[in-house]
């Protein structure tokens, strides 16, 4: 087996339903900046799930839009370990279009360790699955 396989973006990571996505809306845990805001929620699952939101209002050109989806899973798939259990959504802001690859993937680094810290903090208050 390949070592990158285990990092694949696999249909089982994705928020695919409306469902998925307005579970994940109703009760988050939310990271927000400039470029970018971060929803999560557990899931009750052993792997994390990813979603994205990135309006085309934001980022006009859909190669440019599709480049950043393409950082953003790449950064989900090397941070999965982190958000164990979670599911997220990224949705995309203003400033995301004027952002370098660099910056979002630092902006991405900051979201993840706060969604997991303030997910990690409601795990011992129960289970919270609906």
């Amino acid at each position: 087996m390949e070592p990158r396989s285990r990092f694949r973006f696999q249909r089982h990571s994705r928020l695919r339903t409306a469902s998925d996505f307005e579970r994940v809306f109703r009760r988050a845990q939310k990271s927000s900046g400039e470029a970018l805001t971060v929803l999560a929620r557990r899931s009750g699952r052993r792997s994390a799930r990813l979603g994205l939101a990135i309006p085309r209002r934001q980022i006009r050109r859909a190669v440019e839009r599709n480049r950043v989806k393409r950082l953003i899973r790449e950064s989900f798939r090397y941070h999965q370990v982190l958000l164990r259990g979670l599911d997220v959504v990224v949705i995309g802001r203003g400033a995301l279009a004027h952002k370098d690859s660099e910056g979002i993937l630092r902006c991405l680094e900051r979201h993840w360790q706060q969604v997991s810290a303030r997910c990690s903090d409601t795990r011992s208050s129960g289970n919270d699955r609906d």
